[in-house]
């Protein structure tokens, strides 16, 4: 028996939880600019411009940088059959569909909102699982678009890369200031100590959030399948995958982490405190504990 996939409170709560704190830490972030000098006119265009870019293009990014083809009903109908039989339970719009020609399986959702969505499987996950797993894999995507957590996380991610962009680019701009008189090089170290408080509060708060919404989307795919144990299974079989994937792949992927349903990673060598999933153990144990619950729903 199914149940109909309604908005996750839980997550809902978190993301405006995450997006309030960021924008606390946002906002003090623009007054430190304008306070080392930058106009405020300038700081408005500024952020206006790349929060547009941002929200408009970031989904076509992800797409156009992982190399993901858009493909017709026609080039893969089983895929686009899936998709739209998930879709339709969602109660969603059929998203796009792509495929990316790599060996890595992984599988990920993008788009600024239910209407402009793309899913996106490897060429690898498709050699890999059986069509059950693969659906389970699908709705687990799905369940991403329907709870609009890419939007949030697209948009909470913003300052980040802005404060990362002048962390990592500190000692140039210091070059660029240092023969100025001795404000101008306090309100530049200014900046740079705000921008590396900026990045570290916004790194753990959206990899917070972001491991919340896999535990989110992975109920949601237990509900629109049925079956958390095919679920389960692909998260194993995807996970034990990576090892035999070549480095290379995995370092052209890791930028894209939050995006995929499991993490381009080799091993669990990274404290669950610094990714952006929960380890494989706890979503196995939270799907176990699905399913115990979806028996009682029979």
């Amino acid at each position: 028996m199914r149940r109909q996939l309604g908005s996750d409170a839980g997550l809902t709560a978190r993301m405006f939880l995450t997006m309030f704190l960021l924008a606390a830490v946002y906002l003090f972030f623009l007054v430190v600019l304008w306070q080392a000098g930058v106009s405020y006119t300038g700081i408005i265009i500024f952020v206006g411009i790349m929060l547009a870019v941002q929200y408009y293009f970031s989904d076509r990014m992800v797409l156009w940088s992982m190399g993901a083809r858009e493909v017709s009903p026609r080039e893969a109908p089983e895929l686009h059959a899936l998709v739209e039989r998930l879709a339709a339970l969602a109660d969603l719009p059929k998203p796009k569909v792509a495929i990316v020609d790599t060996p890595m399986p992984n599988a990920f959702a993008t788009g600024r909102n239910p209407a402009n969505a793309v899913v996106a499987v490897t060429t690898g996950i498709l050699e890999r699982l059986d069509p059950p797993e693969l659906e389970a894999v699908l709705g687990h995507e799905l369940s991403h678009i329907k709870n609009r957590d890419m939007t949030v996380l697209t948009l909470a991610s913003f300052f980040a890369t802005v404060a990362s962009f002048i962390v990592q680019n500190f000692f140039y701009w210091g070059g660029a200031f240092g023969g100025r008189d001795r404000d101008e090089r306090n309100n530049t170290m200014l900046v740079y100590l705000v921008s590396l408080v900026v990045w570290l509060v916004s790194y753990f708060l959206i990899r917070a959030l972001s491991r919340y919404r896999e535990f989110a989307a992975d109920r949601g795919a237990a509900i629109l399948t049925g079956a958390p144990g095919q679920l389960a299974s692909a998260l194993v079989k995807i996970s034990s995958s990576m090892a035999r994937i070549p480095d290379r792949d995995l370092r052209q992927a890791e930028a894209f982490n939050a995006f995929f349903i499991i993490p381009a990673l080799n091993g669990n060598s990274i404290m669950e405190l610094f990714s952006t999933h929960p380890s494989l153990e706890r979503r196995l144990a939270y799907l176990r504990k699905l399913e115990r619950e979806m028996e009682d729903w029979r």
